[in-house]
């Protein structure tokens, strides 16, 4: 004799507590998406509170048109462009100086930082310390057009 079961079973899948999860899951994500940080901030560069003893013997300048000077040993500032300040920057490499001489470059605020970066590598190229500097240069320094 053959038996017949009473229950037959439902070959059907109850998605209540899968919904249940997923709404779970969606809250926690909105939730701690609030602690997440925009990328897009605004950065304030650091002011140097420390300041150097020694003076440059070398100055570059760079203006707000991108316009290039460069001056050593406190002579009138001579307009130049990338190759020049290339050749200008291997001379001072090769003059026999202290291990503290550095060169300071003074960049306008409007400079786009591609363009400063392209000096500064221009240095490191020639192993030359050079330093951004925060403050002006001083008037006599200056290129004739800035003063």
């Amino acid at each position: 004799m053959a038996l017949k079961r009473q229950n037959t079973m439902m070959a059907a899948f109850s998605m209540a507590s899968m919904t249940d999860v997923i709404f779970l899951l969606l809250i926690f994500f909105m939730v701690t998406s609030t602690f997440v940080f925009p990328t897009a901030l605004e950065v304030n560069l650091p002011q140097s509170s420390k300041q150097t003893a020694l003076k440059p013997s070398t100055r570059v300048y760079i203006d707000k048109a991108g316009m290039i000077y460069a001056t050593a040993d406190e002579s009138e500032p001579v307009a130049m462009d990338m190759a020049a300040l290339l050749d200008f920057l291997g001379r001072q490499a090769s003059q026999p100086e202290g291990a503290d001489e550095y060169i300071a470059v003074y960049a306008d605020e409007e400079v786009t930082y591609g363009t400063l970066v392209k000096v500064l590598d221009l240095g490191a190229q020639n192993n030359l310390k050079m330093v951004l500097a925060t403050k002006p240069a001083p008037a006599s320094a200056r290129p004739a057009e800035d003063r």
